[in-house]
């Protein structure tokens, strides 16, 4: 079995936060007594990343995902526990190791708000010491991908938004990472923004093999792009699997929209709510633990005169929200 590119064992993380006392009086104690208290913003998280994988980092606000995020990028140091990313410990050997990460701020750019863009990519050729060769080769590869060449060579400032995060995403690359760290890369994007973007990252994973980790609020974007699923809450993970395990797990209550040649009564099924739809259609709900969609299809394909079925999957947004809904108790 393969090593896993990010390893993290145990961790915790604890701010000393000051107690402080309003008032003058409270002020002055404060100032020659201070009391702090203990804000543990991650508690004894554990998890693996192999190389390659797209993974969705989510939680609710405040829950540690940034907390988590900084420690694997070696701003933030654990309290206890122990990160090893790509053989290194990011807090330790950070001025070696943010030269295999890269990381993409959707609210924040890394490029120089008065310079073309081209020079900004210049500037990161230099300061990460990229080969001549690399970056010509990944300049062109992401010109061509992500459609820069209308707009390469203007400000950052008179850039779209839309543009800019194509730079970005350039910017976070050009150096070919092993690790990327995206935040909210599509945020505020128009769909057509944000489906570039997605073909984008799907391409450069499967021919860089470069591993990524997303922390965002758009579903769709963590349901399209990534392979693996972490939700932390209140510090702690409470998932930690597929997107189709996750749906498989969680998303029990199923959904069949079945279309009759005909309008039919449906006898009774047990542990199945049926609907009335229009034009000879109806919704078939149920619990998958309690009915088999398979069993059921079939039950209906050979009673009745079926003309078209639809499976309805569960979304992860709603499982999501439900799991954050119920205070993170899955």
């Amino acid at each position: 079995m393969n090593k896993p590119l990010i390893s993290v064992s145990n961790v915790t993380k604890i701010y000393k936060i000051n107690q402080r006392v309003n008032g003058l009086p409270g002020q002055i104690a404060n100032l020659l007594f201070p009391k702090y208290v203990d804000i543990k913003a991650v508690d004894q998280i554990s998890f693996d990343i192999n190389e390659g994988e797209v993974v969705g980092f989510i939680g609710p606000n405040g829950a540690g995902k940034s907390t988590t995020i900084k420690m694997l990028s070696g701003i933030l140091f654990p309290s206890s526990g122990e990160i090893h990313v790509a053989g290194y410990v990011p807090y330790k050997q950070r001025q070696k190791y943010v030269s295999h990460i890269g990381v993409v701020f959707g609210q924040k750019s890394q490029l120089s708000w008065d310079l073309p863009v081209i020079d900004s990519f210049e500037l990161l050729k230099h300061i990460y010491k990229i080969p001549n060769d690399l970056y010509k080769d990944n300049l062109t590869l992401f010109s061509n991908l992500l459609d820069m060449e209308s707009f390469i060579n203007q400000p950052v400032r008179q850039l779209s938004l839309g543009q800019r995060m194509r730079s970005d995403i350039a910017a976070a690359l050009l150096h070919s990472p092993k690790l990327v760290f995206f935040d909210e890369p599509t945020i505020g994007l128009d769909v057509v923004a944000k489906e570039r973007i997605r073909e984008f990252i799907h391409h450069i994973n499967k021919e860089q093999g470069v591993t990524m980790i997303f922390t965002s609020h758009d579903m769709q974007d963590i349901e399209k792009i990534c392979h693996q699923l972490i939700i932390i809450d209140h510090g702690q993970k409470i998932f930690d699997g597929d997107i189709s395990g996750f749906k498989n797990q969680f998303g029990a209550q199923r959904k069949l929209i079945v279309e009759f040649e005909q309008e039919c009564e449906i006898s009774d099924i047990k542990g199945v709510t049926i609907e009335n739809m229009e034009n000879h259609k109806k919704e078939f709900c149920f619990h998958g633990e309690d009915v088999q969609m398979k069993s059921l299809i079939s039950s209906l394909i050979n009673s009745y005169e079926v003309k078209d079925l639809t499976i309805c999957e569960p979304e992860i947004e709603t499982l999501v929200r439900q799991i954050y809904e119920r205070g993170g108790h899955i």
